[in-house]
């Protein structure tokens, strides 16, 4: 075989590990027989059944809050986290982002249970508010890396420019530094939304009763009814509004200053 088709070879077999299940959980969304094993014909049929679960799209309702509200706070303290690391230099800002790289690399059963007990032990009721703040605690992270690359190659020259011809901090950053890092701040906040309405493992862990995300309830699903047609036409509706949520941060995160 030739030496420079390896490469390309195992590049393709990669890929089909990674995407061809993924691909067959399309397929199957749209197969008529129950399980799967075999191709019956097309149909909706298990899109129709997903419409009839009330419980999925009350679940879905508490992911898209639970989402929404941590990919904008995440969004505010991230913004002020990278701010903080690029204007300053200091062992305090070390320990900072000591703190803010830590979730990345910590495990996720780790940060739900470490969640779990700082909760408990305050007294707090396990709610979708509990689950909020440990959405927003795991989602600060990649909001404030995304800030800080837009930071590295941004002129502050600009800013300074309109403080000499008159403008006040506050209307510096609100008509000239704002809208400049704004696409970096919408990019990092749409990546905080697609890791929170994704999340199941620390999820588990802080929520309490009537509290459950969407994940938790296919879990459920799976362990108990096992109704994978219904799955996978659920997951191939995730799947593609993720991979929009993706899209969209990609683009904001390469647009021109």
């Amino acid at each position: 075989m030739n030496s420079s088709r390896i490469p390309r070879i195992t590049t393709w077999l990669v890929l089909a590990f990674f995407y061809l299940p993924i691909g067959v959980l399309i397929l199957n969304s749209f197969n008529l027989s129950r399980f799967g094993t075999t191709w019956q014909g097309f149909s909706l049929k298990w899109y129709q059944r997903l419409l009839e679960r009330e419980d999925l799209w009350a679940a879905l309702a508490n992911s898209l809050k639970v989402a929404a509200i941590a990919s904008v706070g995440a969004m505010i303290l991230g913004t002020c986290a990278a701010f903080a690391l690029h204007r300053h230099r200091s062992r305090l800002q070390t320990a900072h982002g000591l703190l803010i790289t830590m979730p990345l690399v910590l495990p996720e059963i780790l940060m739900g249970m470490s969640l779990l007990l700082l909760f408990v032990s305050i007294g707090a009721r396990l709610s979708l508010v509990t689950v909020t703040i440990a959405h927003v605690t795991f989602c600060i992270s990649y909001v404030t890396l995304v800030v800080q690359s837009r930071l590295q190659d941004f002129d502050f020259q600009i800013v300074d420019a309109a403080r000499d011809l008159g403008a006040t901090r506050l209307q510096a950053f609100r008509k000239v530094l704002l809208p400049l890092l704004a696409p970096g701040i919408l990019a990092g906040g749409l990546l905080a939304f697609t890791l929170s309405i994704d999340d199941f493992v620390v999820t588990f862990f802080v929520k309490g009763p009537g509290s459950d995300t969407l994940p938790v309830v296919i879990y459920s699903m799976i362990k108990k009814s096992r109704e994978f047609p219904v799955i996978n036409a659920l997951s191939t509706l995730l799947l593609a509004a993720t991979f929009l949520a993706v899209w969209a941060s990609q683009r904001l995160t390469m647009e021109k200053k």
